[in-house]
């Protein structure tokens, strides 16, 4: 089954305006709201970077029906992982069966700036998370656990408070070895859209190998993926529109360890020029949908849209009148 859900953007929206776009996302008939957690924002003049748990309790209460995850939340530096094991078991309580952990191996303008810690490498932070994500589930599936890791340890700790269905774990992969641990740990897969279309291929292969690894079924993996999309009916606001992201659109090179969003925001408005090629540009519903169901023919089936713009209610109110019934009506 292909799902829709739309991304909320806390790097770029303070936190009421955030939950009133989320709200509206219900409301236009997507299926989930998958919130990003970031301690400092891409930018530092109009940037924002609610709490993601605490927004998340916000948003189990303010809708009724649509899934909640991060997309993604760092369990290994700024977070214990006994933390976030405690924070998502009050999740799922207050929203049985609609809440899922999406973690990844962070970035250091999130962990550094919090922690002064030294910045990991790639190795590292992946073996982090791997522990992380087995502590967590201990804790969700015991009492009084003492848990004794490289890099994290808990004495009888508890969890008291467990909903009746487990949260499922989702992994972010950008690259072929993070792949293979969503296959060996993952309940789900996480990935953005806009790179080298070789890539999507390869990252699903090494899902697939990871699993087989592990004796897993890699069809249970779904497979979710962030689609940067810029839908106007007005073009030149389209494409306008994706200029405040113009940083996703750096090389790894270019940004890789930067820690401070002055830095960062004075990188991406250098490369403005760039911003737009992250993105699905467009004004013809059309070809928005073509370009987005590129992905679901790779294999991806949870599509969780992100718009570029100031004005989400616009984009929102668009995007679901003109878009989104074509997705609808392909995924039959």
């Amino acid at each position: 089954m292909t799902r829709f859900g739309y991304k909320a953007s806390a790097e770029q929206f303070a936190p009421r305006e955030l939950l009133d776009f989320s709200v509206l996302a219900e409301q236009v008939g997507l299926d989930s709201v998958a919130v990003s957690d970031h301690f400092q924002p891409w930018r530092h003049k109009t940037g924002h970077a609610p709490n993601s748990l605490v927004w998340l309790g916000a948003l189990a209460q303010a809708t009724e029906r649509v899934q909640m995850l991060t997309s993604v939340l760092t369990p290994t530096m700024r977070y214990h992982p006994s933390i976030v094991a405690q924070s998502f078991g009050t999740l799922g309580c207050l929203a049985p069966g609609r809440v899922i952990l999406g973690v990844g191996t962070g970035e250091a303008m999130n962990e550094t700036p919090a922690t002064a810690a030294e910045w990991p490498g790639a190795k590292e932070r992946r073996l982090r998370m791997a522990e992380a994500i087995e502590l967590i589930r201990e804790l969700w599936r015991g009492d009084r656990v003492t848990f004794e890791g490289d890099y994290y340890k808990t004495d009888r700790a508890t969890i008291y408070d467990k909903p009746e269905q487990q949260v499922p774990i989702y992994v972010a992969a950008s690259g072929p070895l993070a792949a293979k641990l969503v296959g060996r740990v993952g309940d789900g897969f996480i990935t953005t859209s806009g790179k080298k279309p070789e890539l999507y291929a390869e990252l699903l292969e090494n899902v697939q190998a990871g699993a087989d690894a592990a004796g897993r079924d890699a069809t249970a993996i779904e497979r979710t993926i962030e689609i940067k999309v810029s839908y106007d009916r007005d073009a030149d606001y389209a494409l306008k529109a994706c200029e405040w992201w113009a940083a996703l659109a750096l090389t790894p090179d270019e940004k890789s360890g930067i820690e401070d969003p002055i830095e960062m925001e004075r990188l991406a408005d250098a490369h403005a020029d760039r911003a737009h090629t992250r993105f699905i540009v467009t004004a013809d519903p059309q070809e928005a949908a073509e370009k987005i169901w590129w992905y679901v023919d790779q294999g991806f089936q949870h599509l969780v849209f992100h718009g570029p713009g100031g004005d989400q209610k616009r984009f929102l109110e668009q995007f679901s009148a003109d878009v989104l019934p074509l997705l609808r009506a392909r995924a039959g």
